[in-house]
């Protein structure tokens, strides 16, 4: 079969594809996570009002987008923590909020979706948690997501951490994400972002695949109940990951230098 597209990786785990081209900010110990008084109003306008029916029609109408096993959320109240498949920077930003149609979902984020001119400012009232740099920065986002945690919200989380577009395939990502359902004892679930051939598109139809919950197993002590929980879901990723039927850009590992060559 001949690709569009081919692109050689050199590290699986930290790679990075996509085309954004912004300088992030320095999310430090001054970035306030909990935002100004006017904050909830701009996520009730914006967010709810003009962003959610907007994204709704975006994958639609661009992706053709289907979502199957959104039921399973109904068997969990309260809150949890959604791990999904990075393999498309709009449609990534977009899925976690068409999943919870009602309430959205808040998304831990690179600094970069908080850096973008104009559009930046407003992606922390649309759900936009961003990494922190330094211990006191920690301190606040930590903060953040444990009043996350006790309002009962829901928080996704991208494990692969970086973008490689229209990969079918996933990525053996690090187990580090998943301390925080270990650390709330608050269960899980993933979803799979596949691709479908479309009969009169060349753009694939994005198809999202729900599974869950996984709970922590707490008869394990805390370092093996962490990887325990990423083993479990990065599988239920794998199998549903098969569904993929067609393959835009082909990723190959990149030749090896011989460091012996001698010049």
């Amino acid at each position: 079969m001949k690709y569009p597209e081919v692109i050689y990786y050199n590290d699986e785990l930290n790679d990075e594809f996509s085309a954004g081209g912004i300088t992030p900010r320095k999310i430090d110990e001054s970035y306030r996570y909990e935002g100004t008084v006017f904050r909830p109003l701009v996520r009730f306008l914006f967010y709810h009002i003009i962003a959610k029916p907007a994204a709704f029609l975006f994958l639609k109408l661009k992706f053709g987008h289907r979502i199957i096993g959104r039921e399973k959320f109904r068997t969990v109240k309260g809150s949890y923590f959604m791990y999904g498949n990075h393999t498309n920077p709009i449609p990534d930003a977009l899925i976690p909020t068409m999943l919870r149609p009602l309430k959205g979902a808040y998304v831990i984020v690179h600094a970069d979706n908080v850096s973008i001119p104009y559009l930046g400012r407003v992606t922390p009232a649309m759900g936009a948690v961003p990494l922190p740099e330094g211990r006191e920065a920690y301190k606040n986002f930590t903060a953040c997501i444990t009043g996350l945690v006790e309002r009962g919200q829901v928080i996704a989380i991208y494990p692969e951490a970086h973008i490689w577009p229209y990969y079918t395939h996933i990525r053996n990502f690090r187990a580090d994400s998943f301390h925080y359902p270990v650390t709330y004892d608050k269960p899980v679930f993933c979803f799979t972002n596949t691709y479908r051939r479309r009969r009169h598109s060349k753009t694939p139809r994005i198809v999202t695949y729900v599974d869950g919950p996984f709970y922590p197993d707490s008869s394990l002590r805390k370092p093996r109940r962490v990887k325990d929980l990423r083993d479990r879901v990065y599988e239920a990723m794998v199998r549903r990951s098969k569904s993929s039927d067609v393959e835009l850009i082909k990723y190959i590992p990149a030749p090896k230098k011989d460091s012996d060559e001698t010049i």
